[in-house]
């Protein structure tokens, strides 16, 4: 049934959660190769398109069990120009597989939603450079120039909001935010941190949400944090204040090693589903307005079902 979204959090009442590692999940566990973690590739054929799309199925039975809202991030974190490029795609050709990638997203959601699961699409947008290391850094004139091609494509393709994930410095956020303004699309934000709980680029959450906010008027919708383990940045969560009010999502790593270690390893450590979920529990004492819940490297549905089973009720119970 077509039923209108809901407002985006915090504002909404409904929580949501979403999917986990899309490309460890199809790398390791899947068997597929990944040239440049580039998932957004698999749509061009048959077969890769009906991977993807049973990946996505999969979370989205988790969500209708748990009666809870599920946010549809599009399989386009690398599906930018310099990353389209090394792939061997035309600006023509990405542009096509950006609109292909929304229209999976649509067709999930049109067979999924309904008034208990109600879904959000969101065009996922990856860092212009590498997601662990802030290297060739952009000014936000630069940062706003490149992404503005991407997210005009994600507009026309009739998003609910844009997504920037695994970003690892302030200024590429701000010009993601900004390029999002000039579209008039709601956007999100995801910062990744080392272990000790900073950007790769030596900011703090704080500074980087406070930095992002007062260069864009407040434009983010929210602030998430991926790419980590929660005990990567838990502690840095514990002192109030109005950055940490502006964070409502969060896609944590199964690992607890470091980004570096992550690189390297041959082997995926998808670490302890359950253990991971009851994290998540700590974590939504620590965000009051935590409001969506999902994975990243190393995760799956087994880690996204236990932070639905350890951590929505608290949610739910506080909406």
């Amino acid at each position: 049934m077509n039923i209108v979204n809901p407002n985006l959090p915090p504002h909404g009442r409904t929580k949501f959660i979403t999917d986990g590692g899309l490309e460890t999940t199809l790398i390791f566990h899947d068997g597929i190769d990944i040239p440049h973690f580039a998932s957004f590739d698999l749509l061009k054929t048959k077969d890769g398109y009906d991977r993807v799309f049973a990946y996505y199925e999969r979370y989205l039975e988790i969500a209708k069990a748990a009666k809870t809202g599920f946010v549809l991030e599009s399989p386009t974190w690398r599906a930018s120009s310099d990353w389209g490029q090394k792939m061997g795609y035309s600006d023509a050709e990405l542009a096509d597989i950006n609109h292909r990638a929304i229209e999976m997203m649509s067709d999930l959601r049109n067979r999924h939603q309904s008034e208990d699961t109600p879904c959000l699409i969101s065009g996922n947008i990856g860092p212009r450079g590498d997601g662990y290391v802030p290297s060739n850094r952009m000014t936000t004139h630069q940062a706003r120039t490149y992404h503005a091609t991407q997210i005009v494509n994600f507009v026309k393709s009739g998003v609910d909001m844009v997504s920037a994930v695994t970003i690892n410095y302030p200024q590429e956020a701000i010009g993601i935010v900004l390029a999002s303004r000039d579209a008039n699309i709601p956007c999100v934000i995801s910062f990744t941190v080392e272990t000790d709980g900073t950007l790769p680029s030596g900011d703090t959450i704080q500074q980087a949400i406070e930095l992002v906010d007062d260069s864009t008027d407040h434009y983010v919708a929210y602030y998430m944090i991926n790419c980590a383990h929660p005990d990567h940045f838990s502690d840095k969560l514990e002192n109030d204040g109005a950055w940490k009010n502006r964070i409502c999502g969060v896609r944590a790593n199964a690992s607890r090693q470091s980004h570096a270690e992550l690189d390297a390893c041959e082997h995926l450590d998808d670490g302890n589903p359950d253990e991971l979920g009851r994290l998540y529990d700590h974590l939504a004492k620590l965000l009051p307005n935590l409001a969506v819940i999902g994975g990243c490297c190393g995760t799956d549905h087994r880690h996204v079902a236990a932070m639905t089973k350890h951590a929505l009720p608290r949610l739910q119970a506080a909406e």
